[in-house]
Formats: structure tokens, C-alpha cells, sequence
């Protein structure tokens, strides 16, 4: 059975970790709203594999990530050191995007 408590949280979670609304995710994902929302709300509906690969790669994981979130409830469970340390690489990545884009705005704000 799976559990999609888990599931709800790794999403959220993550989405909160790299400033990602949910208009942001069902946009990346091209996933409907609706489901978008249950798998958000922990809903225990059964989902389709691609569905969730979709999820999974609009928020940077790997795209096998939520199917086995879903399948273990260990989130992070059976991520090799490699996997670690790309997904924690990607995460200064990308918060050192945010800050320059951040900047820019800032500026461009200043000479309006």
C-alpha cells in the first residue's frame, strides 16, 4: 500500500525548500491542478507512475523518487552518496539563482 502522507510531504517540503508554488509545480509538471492538490493533501488514490515522475522532475529529484517515497515512506532511503550530493549541489544552485534574480529585481525596482 502506498503511503501518501509521505508522498505529501517530500512534495511540500520541497517545495517550500526551493520557493515553488503550487501554480509553479502544476505549470513544470503539466499535471492537472486537482491532482496536483490531493497529492499535496496526501490523498490515497492510486496514481499513475507517470504522474508522479512528472512531479519528481519538476522538483529536481530523480524521476523514480516519488514512486519510491510512495512505496517505502523513506523518503530518502536508498539515495546513494552520489544522489546526496548532487541534489544538495543543485539546491546552492539554485539558491544562489534566487539571490541574483533577487538583485535584479531589486534594481530594476530602484530605477523605476
Amino acid at each position: 500500500m502506498a503511503d501518501w502522507a509521505a508522498v505529501a510531504k517530500v512534495v511540500n517540503d520541497r517545495m517550500a525548500e526551493v520557493g515553488m508554488t503550487q501554480r509553479e509545480l502544476i505549470e513544470r509538471s503539466k499535471v492537472a491542478p486537482m491532482t496536483i492538490r490531493q497529492i499535496q493533501q496526501g490523498v490515497d488514490r492510486k496514481r499513475n507512475r507517470n504522474t508522479l515522475a512528472a512531479i519528481s522532475r519538476a522538483l529536481g529529484f530523480p524521476e523514480e523518487h516519488l514512486s519510491h517515497v510512495a512505496a517505502r515512506s523513506q523518503p530518502d532511503a536508498g539515495r546513494d552518496d552520489d544522489e546526496d550530493a548532487t541534489v544538495a549541489q543543485l539546491v546552492k544552485e539554485l539558491a544562489a539563482l534566487r539571490r541574483r534574480v533577487d538583485a535584479i529585481e531589486s534594481r530594476l525596482a530602484d530605477q523605476e
